[in-house]
């Protein structure tokens, strides 16, 4: 017990897991950038965004390659894109990037990712897996893409017009996706509580 401490302890500071807490300390900045409206702070936004986003990947494989994965970093992994996403989308409805029927979009996806999580955390308690699907990472690229677009907003458009249209038809796409991906997971998931464990209603 005690030399698996040590070694969670001694994997807190390895480079994956320092960059995912670069990637959560990125997030406020994403966000006042977003909402400072401004052309260049878009540019920086968008900068840190992307940035964001290839470690994302990076860090995962950096930790699989040296043998570096801790349970802090796959607790981690996950809220760090889950948080990125979420205050950009939060950011967007604020400045009025996305409103009117594009708003159902992102109540959308940030509602199955509280639900999702809910039911993630309801069926580890029954040490039950609920592994992400093809899909579902799909859907994941599809936003991360779709936000991207929207993070760049007025930059991207002065590039190439119609560069926030296309974030926002991503959007749309990624919330469909997000729909579907989230009624399978939750099939999935009710189909283990009340055939595997038919007393967990209880």
């Amino acid at each position: 017990m005690s030399q698996a401490f040590d070694a969670s302890r001694a994997y807190a500071w390895a480079l994956p897991n320092i960059l995912t807490y670069a990637r959560i300390a990125a997030v406020p900045v994403v966000v006042a950038c977003i909402l400072g409206q401004e052309v260049w702070l878009n540019w920086i936004a968008f900068g840190l965004y992307v940035a964001a986003a290839i470690t994302d990947y990076i860090d995962g494989y950096l930790a699989r390659a040296w043998g570096q994965q801790s349970p802090l970093g796959r607790m981690l992994d996950p809220i760090a894109d889950k948080v990125l996403v979420s205050t950009c989308l939060l950011a967007f409805a604020a400045t009025g990037t996305i409103s009117g029927y594009t708003l159902w979009a992102a109540v959308v996806i940030l509602c199955r990712e509280i639900l999702v999580s809910g039911l993630r955390e309801f069926l580890a308690e029954l040490q039950v897996s609920l592994p992400v699907t093809r899909l579902a990472k799909w859907k994941t690229a599809a936003q991360l893409v779709a936000v991207g677009a929207l993070v760049a907003g007025p930059a991207g458009d002065a590039i190439q017009p119609g560069f926030t249209i296309v974030g926002l038809v991503l959007l749309w796409i990624s919330a469909l996706l997000t729909l579907y991906t989230g009624y399978d997971y939750f099939r999935a998931g009710l189909h283990q509580v009340f055939n595997d464990h038919p007393g967990a209603h209880e």
